[in-house]
């Protein structure tokens, strides 16, 4: 028995980590959308199936090893062939069927059409980052989607270079990305929260770091947030008018955007709110004045690979920059 107390002990304080590992992550087995609910639901069923085979299997090892004789010869009783047919052909045909036929009702389920009254998204896959827009509201963002709860929104899914593939676990199943062609999924969060989603198809260098949030909020938060966000912000004052003068005269505003300003290119994100943003270049980084310098300075630093230069600019001019940026609410 010692022999055996080691390995044991090992599996014993794997489970207990479990808990703690899935704990506040992504996993598709702590559903919050009636897509990942049906997912999870088919993952249990698969796995429970695929437990009883196991088990099926091991005590037929087990059975086959306590036939033999004490002085280790076989014994031939006959009657195998029974078994075989029942247990190596008709009882694999019945789970597989029942199995495709599971994954059929789910797959149809989730592939349903939506309702012509739904939230229209469109999702754009970059190398390394998503662009987010809001056609009925006319809101661009980046990054960041935000849905209201209860509701199935309808997402538009494009790419601008390679093959992408756009995954949130805990709402949705992987959709791909490809070049010049638009896939359609359903996307729905029933309770509020933050879910984060990734790029589930190799892009790249910087595919890793290549992630998203869903910030599901309640219809009226959700309300109160497109307004905002279809607005221009507000005239910057101080500092941070001069952080303004900085942007528009660097090679920032050859890449992005900013509502109410001459900034109009669509290569980078759009930064008209970027300081209501939770992070910086997806996911990488939280928002916040001192990531957000180093992000402008050395952006190869933070992820190589990315396609933003640094911008050259005085240590005031940064400073100025940076309290405009995040001013943009």
């Amino acid at each position: 028995m010692r022999r055996f107390r080691a390995p044991m002990l090992l599996v014993a304080a794997a489970a207990a980590l479990l808990p703690a590992c899935s704990a506040g992550s992504p996993s598709a087995l702590h559903p919050q959308g009636p897509a990942a609910q049906r997912i999870d639901g088919l993952w249990w069923f698969m796995f429970w199936i695929a437990l009883g085979v196991f088990a099926v299997v091991i005590g037929m090892l087990l059975f086959g090893l306590f036939r033999r004789r004490k002085g280790g010869e076989s014994v031939a009783r006959g009657g195998g062939e029974k078994a075989v047919v029942l247990l190596g052909i008709v009882a694999p045909a019945i789970i597989l069927t029942t199995l495709f036929i599971v994954s059929m009702r789910d797959l149809n389920a989730i592939s349903a059409p939506a309702k012509s009254n739904a939230l229209t998204l469109n999702v754009i896959g970059h190398d390394w980052w998503w662009e987010v827009r809001y056609p009925q509201q006319h809101v661009v963002t980046a990054n960041e989607i935000h849905i209201p709860t209860g509701k199935p929104v309808l997402l538009h899914l494009s790419t601008a270079d390679v093959i992408h593939s756009f995954w949130v676990p805990q709402l949705s199943e992987k959709t791909d990305m490809i070049p010049g062609k638009t896939n359609r999924m359903l996307i729905q969060a029933d309770h509020p929260g933050i879910y984060r989603g990734q790029c589930a198809e190799f892009c790249g260098l910087e595919h890793a770091r290549m992630s998203f949030l869903v910030i599901a909020e309640s219809p009226s938060q959700f309300q109160s947030w497109v307004t905002t966000q279809s607005q221009p912000p507000a005239p910057p004052a101080g500092s941070a008018a001069q952080g303004r003068r900085v942007f528009l005269h660097s090679t920032c505003v050859s890449c992005h955007a900013i509502q109410g300003t001459k900034a109009s290119a669509t290569d980078g994100p759009d930064l008209t709110h970027f300081g209501s943003r939770r992070t910086i270049a997806a996911n990488t980084l939280p928002n916040t004045p001192g990531n957000l310098s180093a992000w402008i300075e050395d952006p190869q630093g933070i992820k190589p690979g990315a396609l933003m230069p640094p911008a050259v600019v005085e240590p005031r001019q940064l400073q100025a920059l940076v309290t405009y940026l995040e001013g943009l609410k």
